[in-house]
């Protein structure tokens, strides 16, 4: 890895359990990761400009094939009856004026106090709530139409929830995730301190869930929106019920702590760990109804396909899996990637999808820069995404699928075209982004980074 492995960004910072798992490391969203950015940044800003003032003395030429190369689009087996793509000379450079979203698109959200580390868009309408180590997650009410000619950021405009009563910025009350349920009406968020908590659209504190012995670090809810599933540090993943405000069944299997959950359907779910193994339960029973082994490294994400059939897996090992519930072993073993890959997303296209006909598709993101879009039927690498010159640490598929927003430690924000496999918009910001998210309709797109902000950016082509 490069400078930003001098500090690895996934160590469980709270003081148990580094005593209790020496070693272990957790999933990316907690402060070490901002730490070690941060010790990078006047380096970084140092080494970018002086290399401005190089290129300002190189051949234009020089300069446009060097950037052609930094982002040009690898397409590999071609004989699968994908096109090649362009060429790389053909790609547009993400620099370029063409491609770079105007600031009278861009809406930036200023309140956090510290890096944000998460952000998800209301399914239901213009809330965009998020959730920052300055131990306060804040729903924000972003207007319809143009960023610019609104003032949405205005102290009337956002919900500011704390998680700590008194002072912010405790460590122990860092907001690590978030998510709406499906009707949008009830927002649940995971804390640094152990705690789940429930929360009304308009701010309201409904539930408090305390259990789990350690920092959470994944937080979902089920379709139904009768349950939410929780996973942490303490090696565990629990099943919360929401109506009665307590905890249904907890999950004890890992050795390691549990970095993600997803569910499969209402009842059953798959959790992924530290400890390299990934596990399918179900709600009721005692035993993992399947057990995925197979990685030689954390999982850092587990993710299911919309039809619930395939599970997807990355992992610090290199490789990204897919598995079918009906087989033990994995059913492609994806190793094109040339570092740790942090996360996976399914396309929302193909069976089961709004978007049927299209094609189902993986991608994968990773410490090598690189975003990488899969056949899943073939297990075969479609087209590698070259436009980052840090890790990748968030993708999301624009709803029609047709799109695919990327954010980087390199402070950039892409998003490319899938039929093109090229950039078609660029942002770039003041600090790391941590996640990207689209809005319901696809024409706007949240990111939150490590300058305490939150940028909401019209998506217009």
């Amino acid at each position: 890895m490069k400078e930003e492995k001098k500090k690895d960004p996934r160590k469980c910072r709270d003081k148990e359990f580094d005593k209790e798992n020496d070693g272990e490391r957790k999933h990316a969203r907690d402060r070490e990761r901002h730490d070690g950015e941060k010790e990078q940044e006047i380096d970084r800003e140092k080494i970018v400009k002086d290399k401005e003032k190089e290129k300002q003395h190189e051949e234009h030429a020089d300069t446009v094939m060097v950037t052609d190369q930094d982002n040009n689009v690898d397409v590999k087996h071609e004989d699968n009856g994908i096109s090649g793509g362009p060429e790389p000379m053909d790609i547009t450079i993400p620099t370029a004026q063409s491609c770079e979203i105007p600031s009278s698109d861009v809406t930036i959200l200023e309140g956090h106090t510290s890096e944000v580390c998460a952000c998800a868009w209301n399914p239901a309408g213009s809330l965009l709530a998020s959730g920052s180590g300055d131990s306060t997650a804040r729903i924000w009410t972003i207007a319809g139409g143009t960023s610019g000619s609104n003032l949405q950021n205005g102290p009337s405009n956002v919900l500011v929830l704390k998680h700590v009563k008194g002072r912010t910025n405790e460590k122990s009350k860092d907001v690590t995730t978030l998510d709406w349920n499906v009707e949008g009406t009830l927002l649940a968020t995971g804390s640094y301190d152990g705690q789940a908590r429930i929360w009304s659209s308009n701010g309201e504190l409904k539930s408090t869930l305390i259990k789990h012995k350690g920092p959470i670090f994944s937080l979902k809810w089920n379709k139904k929106g009768d349950f939410i599933l929780t996973g942490s540090c303490d090696k565990t993943a629990i099943v919360w019920d929401v109506k009665n405000q307590e905890c249904k069944q907890q999950f004890e299997f890992h050795s390691g702590p549990t970095l993600d959950v997803d569910w499969r359907n209402n009842v059953s779910f798959a959790t992924s760990s530290t400890d390299t193994m990934i596990y399918v339960c179900k709600v009721g029973e005692n035993r993992p109804f399947k057990t995925f082994s197979g990685h030689q490294g954390e999982v850092n994400c587990v993710k299911w396909d919309p039809t619930g059939s395939l599970l997807a897996s990355c992992s610090d090992d290199i490789t990204a899996k897919i598995w079918s519930i009906k087989q033990d072993k994995h059913a492609h073993d994806l190793r094109e990637h040339t570092k740790e890959i942090y996360t996976i997303r399914w396309s929302p296209t193909g069976p089961g999808t709004n978007n049927p006909n299209k094609q189902l598709l993986l991608a994968s993101a990773s410490f090598d820069s690189t975003v990488k879009l899969w056949d899943v039927e073939l297990g075969r690498l479609i087209c590698s995404l070259n436009g980052h010159r840090d890790p990748v640490y968030s993708i999301a598929f624009s709803p029609n699928g047709d799109y695919l927003a990327s954010g980087s430690l390199d402070k950039s924000l892409h998003v490319w075209s899938l039929k093109e496999g090229k950039i078609v918009k660029t942002y770039t910001g003041n600090g790391g982004i941590f996640e990207v998210c689209w809005n319901k309709e696809g024409d706007k797109i949240a990111a939150c980074s490590a300058d305490n902000t939150v940028c909401v950016l019209d998506f217009r082509m």
